[in-house]
């Protein structure tokens, strides 16, 4: 028998509709085993949407997203007039572009690459807000 204060708890209405978007009604006992091995050989709901990075990926994205915000604060050096825009915007049309990239060695390319990209730009950027100054 459960404590008294065990019974006055009530389930949370998320949890509630997990538990009925997860089960299936059974009509008889010959059904019942169709249905799980079914649900064993069908694909499982999960709440992740994607499997978990294994170590070199996620390395990889973190020198990814610094040098994204690298450029950002560089970026953010210029004053704001029509320069800042359209190179802020060339940023990340090259990343929305290369988003896709699963290759480890591609991505070591692109990331070597950009940074060289970027240093020629950061020349540019330095001298625009030193002149702003």
């Amino acid at each position: 028998m459960l404590p008294k204060s065990m019974l006055s708890i009530r389930p949370s209405p998320r949890f509630l509709t997990s538990i009925a978007s997860n089960t299936q009604p059974v009509a008889s006992s010959s059904s019942a085993t169709s249905s799980a091995s079914n649900q064993a050989a069908g694909p499982r709901n999960s709440r992740l949407k994607k499997p978990a990075l294994t170590l070199d990926q996620f390395i990889q994205r973190q020198r990814v997203l610094s040098f994204w915000r690298e450029i950002i604060r560089a970026v953010h050096k210029i004053p704001p007039s029509s320069t800042r825009t359209e190179m802020r915007d060339y940023a990340r049309t090259e990343f929305d572009r290369n988003k896709g990239v699963q290759d480890a060695a591609h991505i070591r390319y692109l990331l070597s690459a950009g940074k060289t990209e970027f240093d020629t730009m950061r020349r540019y950027i330095d001298e625009l807000a030193s002149m702003n100054r």
